[in-house]
């Protein structure tokens, strides 16, 4: 019996719709199928609209293809503006608001034929104040955030393709969390116009899919930047990181496994470090951070903060407090590091090391901790996590590939690479 359409990557789907065996209107009313079967455990969507759904599919299947992703239904994130939809930035302050356009990366999506499914939830503006949605693989545990909905949408074949963002971790985490594949490409990769801010010189648009080759898809049409090929024998450093002791006992076997396999694959495998005084930056970003998102949310600060959660609102407080000298020395030290890197990884295709500490805690009071993931974002590094391996509870961990400077289809290539030899 085949599988469902909803179990489909977005390539093969794709791909039969172009041929007619499958149209978009039957592949919507899946994932509608799905999100009505599973939604009130999982809690993904912050909107969605059945009808409004169903009659873009009808649309484009009336239409010869316009792209690679023609027809694919996509999940995106509630801090990106929709015209035809709510965008409430996961925040009270703006319920019921309604944008008079699209974000960028929602517009390129509509104009190369994908189907706009619905909003995901977003923790509050973003942040770190937990959100609904649960762990789709144990509803008792974190999917992780900011970008719960979309991680755990994709995870749970509720959609294809998702978008989020990462200020911090908040694509890597989740989607690692969730078992799903997640992109975040270097920064400004995607361009960001329509995209409510934290912090304007982390925030970076990821992409949640079950497949690192449907993630390329999804590079290619918001980027632009063209699929590459990658050679048999890559070169990779293993990064274990100043915080390898925050991972758990799980995680150190799962990145020494997976190391141990590309090794055995034919990848010339050595340990890698970081450019010295790189350490600092594990702590100084959260004053970039909090210094931006206290600005960033100024309005909402002085005129709703009633309505900001007791999360968020003492960041905000402790970013109003931080100086601008302390803020310049630490975007000063983050350029320094990485003009520095740029020649380190010269000889190396990419780097892997730990997505997260470990497995999803059994909690829904957190969101989990971003220590893998913010320094990589403070670099504005191209980076990916794959699903591998199990943690003491059976949930999902990953393994984060990490490549060059604007090298994201080279990374994306590598990642199906890597993805061949260790699923």
């Amino acid at each position: 019996m085949p599988a469902p359409a909803n179990h489909l990557s977005a390539a093969d789907a794709a791909r039969l719709i172009s041929r007619r065996e499958l149209t978009s209107e039957a592949l919507v009313a899946a994932c509608l199928a799905r999100i009505e079967a599973r939604e009130r455990e999982v809690q993904a969507w912050a909107f969605l609209d059945p009808a409004l759904a169903l009659s873009q599919a009808r649309r484009l299947d009336r239409e010869s293809p316009r792209g690679p992703l023609h027809g694919i239904p996509v999940g995106i994130k509630d801090v990106f503006d929709t015209g035809d939809m709510p965008t409430e930035y996961g925040s009270p302050i703006y319920r019921n608001h309604r944008p008079r356009s699209d974000a960028a990366c929602v517009a390129l999506l509509r104009e190369a034929g994908c189907v706009i499914l619905g909003k995901t939830v977003t923790t509050e503006f973003a942040n770190n104040h937990p959100s609904r949605t649960r762990n789709p693989h144990n509803p008792a545990h974190t999917p992780g955030g900011s970008s719960s909905g979309s991680a755990a949408a994709v995870a749970d074949w509720m959609v294809p393709l998702a978008l989020g963002t990462q200020t911090g971790g908040s694509t890597i985490r989740p989607a690692a969390f969730c078992g799903t594949v997640g992109c975040k490409p270097s920064f400004n990769s995607i361009n960001r116009a329509g995209l409510k801010f934290v912090a304007e010189s982390l925030d970076t648009i990821g992409i949640f899919a079950r497949w690192a080759g449907d993630a390329a898809l999804a590079m290619n049409v918001l980027s632009g930047r063209a699929p590459v090929a990658v050679r048999d024998t890559p070169r990779v450093g293993v990064w274990r990181t100043p915080r390898w002791g925050d991972a758990d006992d799980a995680t150190h076997a799962t990145i020494e496994k997976a190391a141990a396999a590309l090794a055995k694959a034919g990848a010339q495998v050595a340990d890698f470090e970081m450019p010295a005084g790189s350490d600092r930056l594990f702590d100084e970003h959260g004053i970039i951070m909090h210094y931006e998102a206290a600005r960033a949310l100024a309005w909402e600060y002085q005129h709703h903060r009633d309505l900001i959660s007791t999360s968020l609102l003492p960041r905000l407080e402790e970013g109003r407090e931080h100086s601008r000298r302390a803020y310049d020395s630490a975007r000063e030290l983050a350029r320094d590091c990485r003009q520095r890197l740029v020649y380190q990884m010269r000889e190396i295709d990419f780097l892997v090391t730990p997505s997260a500490p470990g497995e999803a805690p059994g909690r829904l009071d957190t969101t989990g901790n971003a220590v893998f993931n913010r320094v990589l974002t403070l670099l504005g590094l191209p980076c990916v996590t794959l699903p591998y391996g199990v943690g003491p509870h059976g949930l999902p961990l990953g393994v984060q590939l990490v490549g060059r400077q604007e090298g994201d289809m080279e990374l994306l290539a590598w990642a199906g690479w890597v993805e061949e030899r260790l699923r």
